[in-house]
């Protein structure tokens, strides 16, 4: 529990130095302006404006909790994703998606990718990759609690995300696999 907090604290101070950076900065024409994006929710059954939704009980628990923290700018996109309440020491895949979460898992589409692959599911690693979508792979402690980050250089368009999926395991990078995380456990809503 204490070294949670004292990893939670470090990363507020983390952010709270580059935020600044990232909202002050005059934007290039026809940029996105900053914005920051703070959503959290108890996993639960699907309903109509659920927030935080798990699909497999049994590996994300109803009841478990999740905090997202998505700041974005004109020199890239910082996102921080804790979960309380998880299995302990499990591995996590977890992705931004394109979709809101909805009654299945498979509503919440494609991962949000800056550079579109066009061929999906994307399984090329030239497009499914930590710097062209945003990744949030965690590990939980012996509690079931984690907390992750993920910085990109790029900022969201017209294009926008609506969720975070938790996976299975973490994330394979090869190729015909790359992006890939086992099954979609758990959905959190955002509007990044």
């Amino acid at each position: 529990m204490r070294r949670h907090r004292r990893l939670a604290a470090a990363l507020l101070g983390l952010i709270a130095l580059i935020v600044p950076a990232i909202l002050l900065t005059q934007p290039a024409s026809g940029a996105q302006q900053a914005g920051v994006t703070v959503v959290w929710g108890t996993f639960g059954s699907y309903a109509p404006g659920t927030r935080a939704v798990t699909y497999n009980p049994s590996m994300v628990p109803f009841d478990a909790k999740a905090t997202a923290l998505g700041v974005t700018g004109p020199h890239g996109t910082i996102t921080t994703f804790m979960v309380k309440d998880l299995l302990p020491d499990h591995q996590y895949g977890a992705h931004v998606h394109t979709n809101a979460c909805g009654p299945s898992p498979a509503d919440a589409g494609p991962h949000y990718q800056n550079v579109a692959d066009p061929h999906q599911p994307s399984v090329d690693p030239t497009y499914a990759n930590p710097r062209n979508e945003i990744w949030l792979d965690l590990t939980t402690d012996h509690n079931g609690n984690a907390l992750t980050l993920s910085t990109v250089s790029w900022a969201f368009t017209t294009r926008h995300a609506h969720s975070i999926m938790i996976h299975e395991h973490h994330t394979h990078t090869g190729d015909g696999q790359a992006g890939t995380a086992g099954a979609r456990l758990a959905c959190l809503n955002v509007n990044f």
